[in-house]
């Protein structure tokens, strides 16, 4: 057994004193060399989030956890002859982020095939992108843009044409998820997927067709999102390798985010235990860099209660480690009980046996006390659950079980107090930020104030965090949603909510870290730094609390740690990084040309407008930092177009284009 695995077997290290607000480790009988940390990280500006002791420069870490938080003087005194010293050169320091709900499981399978619009400000830029993809991407794989973007991030405030993505890839197959509501597919990939004229869609999906009724290569989710995913299913797989190859990528890029922990909430066509044995590789391996509670999610409709009553002969409750262990049953329950989150379509109505089918399942979950999550976007949903969890609670109590709901956008004030009795939580995501324009347009500015009522929620006292529901519907980019959570503007920059319902920093850093410990069921164990919780913290590139507003959704993190490891490191602490990563696998992945969020890899080219404040403010003004004589700034046009392009000499003449040339 690895040595970090006896250590998160031990009881944490209780404080008992110390001066100064400084508190310092004592066990009875205990001779104080078993004190000596492991690391010591000294002169930075660290907000605890510990109302007994709210600031400190300096912590020691010892097997994982905090022995130590206080002042430099004391601190470093604790420090022996091998304990690891790292100067924080007087940055801001935070406990790391932990995202109440994500899909790292799924996302890592499949991050290094993916190339990533999240963040991207320009979609000449995007398209720029997915030309220069398509040109390394060897046959038979496709080109996959897999959601974490909106439309109205872009400054051209649309998606790509079909007809633009045929003209830079009439060969390669080409996958465009947005959101949860549509998928373009370029003439190869509908190839690839033998979609014709006589291919049927599944109920709630829609192949948009052509007059002679060919499909076009649209897709819509009319409501939900089957034929979405089923269709992606259908592209190629990674092998083993490079799929733990592609997970370490992706948690990387979640380090140097300065996410330290995750809640996955599982996915359609995701099988336990088969896909998560990649995880089970890497934790056996201690290579997991981001801590992972993953939740069950019903495989087979239909079949739902026989997946639990498997699951919950085999799987204990918590079984793991606190690097990956499990949390629980959902999002999805029972499939009847599934409202997708598409607010370009009327609300779905579940169907009348949602409650019979959702009150089998919770009952076996409480009968092996089990905690549980349900995706639920409308009230109407939720509250139908709410008489099915009220009814099972009068025959056999939810008392001490962590059950909550996730998203909740529209749930009302009656529903919160339903929620609050039951003991229950409420799970937030920054999905509002993705989708806040196609809400306001189908239910108007008065219905979007509170979507989701996070003040209402925090001033009743139920239990409430945040999270990014990625990779699809939303990016991973935390500080997207802290962003959102403070300003109340979507990615476009709509201005969502009013002032009242907008959250100050420090409430919002809170939702993102102590919060979500609840939704764990690990109270007291994570989220601050004390004495005695996990050593997850990070150095942002900025400090969180001075930067403008503007500018929260553009930090990063300079130095990541997890349990006293330093698993990302950059600028002058790139020589502390404990976790240096192989290039990703394959050699044509995106993740080696682009890195992640807003083409960051690609500071110059495709990342150029994304990755600062003033580029994206100028880039907003004019559309593009480089036009073109004959198009101006609509690059995308001129790369849709017939244009005779590879006739170099003709083309690029007087006449000619330089958008091809960008």
């Amino acid at each position: 057994m690895s040595t970090r695995r006896k250590v998160l077997g031990s009881a944490a290290t209780l404080a008992v004193g110390g001066l100064l607000g400084c508190s310092i480790p004592s066990r009875q009988g205990a001779s104080m060399t078993d004190h000596t940390p492991d690391a010591v990280f000294h002169n930075g500006r660290f907000t605890t989030l510990n109302r007994a002791q709210p600031t400190a420069t300096a912590v020691a870490v010892k097997d994982g956890r905090f022995i130590a938080v206080g002042s430099d003087t004391e601190v470093l005194a604790l420090a022996g002859s091998g304990t690891r010293r790292i100067d924080l050169q007087r940055r801001s320091v935070l406990p790391g982020l932990f995202d109440n709900h994500t899909h790292v499981v799924r996302g890592g399978l499949n991050y290094n095939m993916e190339l990533r619009w999240d963040g991207v400000r320009s979609l000449a830029d995007a398209l720029d992108m997915l030309k220069r993809q398509v040109a390394i991407t060897p046959a038979p794989q496709w080109v996959r843009v897999v959601g974490g973007f909106t439309e109205h991030q872009f400054v051209e405030k649309r998606l790509p044409t079909l007809a633009e993505i045929n003209a830079i890839a009439p060969d390669t197959p080409v996958f465009l998820l947005h959101l949860y509501d549509r998928a373009l597919l370029n003439g190869a990939a509908l190839r690839a997927v033998g979609y014709t004229r006589d291919t049927q869609a599944p109920p709630g999906g829609e192949i948009v067709r052509d007059a002679a009724g060919n499909p076009t290569g649209l897709l819509l989710a009319k409501p939900n999102a089957t034929i979405l995913y089923a269709t992606l299913a259908k592209g190629p797989k990674l092998p083993l390798d490079y799929q733990i190859s592609s997970t370490r990528h992706f948690m990387r890029e979640l380090n140097r985010l300065g996410v330290t922990g995750v809640i996955d909430a599982g996915g359609g066509n995701q099988n336990y235990p088969e896909d998560y044995e990649v995880i089970q590789k890497l934790a056996e391996a201690n290579q997991i860099t981001v801590r992972l509670a993953y939740n069950l999610f019903t495989q087979k409709p239909q079949q739902e209660k026989e997946d639990f009553l498997k699951w919950t002969s085999s799987v204990k409750y918590k079984q793991g480690d606190d690097y990956f262990r499990h949390n629980g049953a959902g999002e999805m329950l029972v499939y009847s009980a599934a409202d997708f989150e598409d607010f370009r379509v009327e609300r779905p109505d579940m169907p009348p046996q949602m409650e019979g089918e959702l009150e089998e399942v919770v009952r076996v979950l409480v009968q092996n006390q089990w905690p549980w999550r349900l995706h639920a976007t409308y009230d109407e949903t939720i509250s139908r659950a709410l008489d099915v969890f009220e009814k099972v609670h009068r025959d056999t109590p939810l008392t001490g079980i962590h059950w909550f709901f996730d998203h909740a956008e529209t749930i009302s004030d009656r529903s919160i107090d339903r929620i609050a009795a039951l003991g229950g939580g409420i799970a937030v995501q920054h999905r509002m930020a993705y989708q806040g324009e196609y809400f306001l347009e189908r239910y108007g500015a008065k219905a979007a104030e509170a979507t989701p009522p996070i003040k209402r929620i925090l001033d009743k006292g139920v239990k409430v965090s945040a999270g990014t529901d990625a990779t699809r519907v939303a990016s991973y980019n935390p500080w997207v949603s802290l962003a959102w959570m403070i300003t109340g503007k979507t990615l476009g920059g709509t201005q969502l909510y009013p002032q009242r319902n907008l959250l100050d920093r420090e409430t919002a850093l809170r939702m993102w870290t102590e919060n979500v410990a609840w939704f764990s069921n690990e109270e007291g164990r994570r989220g601050r730094i004390a004495v005695g919780q996990l050593a997850d913290f990070i150095v942002p590139s900025k400090d969180y609390f001075s930067v403008p507003e503007d500018e929260i959704s553009f930090l990063t993190s300079l130095l990541t740690v997890v349990g006293g490891r330093v698993v990302y490191g950059e600028g002058e602490f790139a020589p502390h990084d404990d976790n240096p990563l192989p290039p990703a696998m394959p050699d044509w992945s995106p993740v080696r040309s682009f890195k992640g969020y807003a083409a960051w890899g690609d500071p110059e080219g495709a990342g150029r407008h994304s990755l600062h404040p003033a580029r994206y403010q100028a880039v907003s003004s004019c559309g593009c930092a480089s036009a073109c004589g004959l198009h101006g700034h609509d690059h995308a046009s001129a790369w849709g177009s017939a244009a005779p392009a590879s006739d170099l000499k003709g083309f690029f003449g007087a006449l000619g284009c330089s958008c091809w040339a960008v």
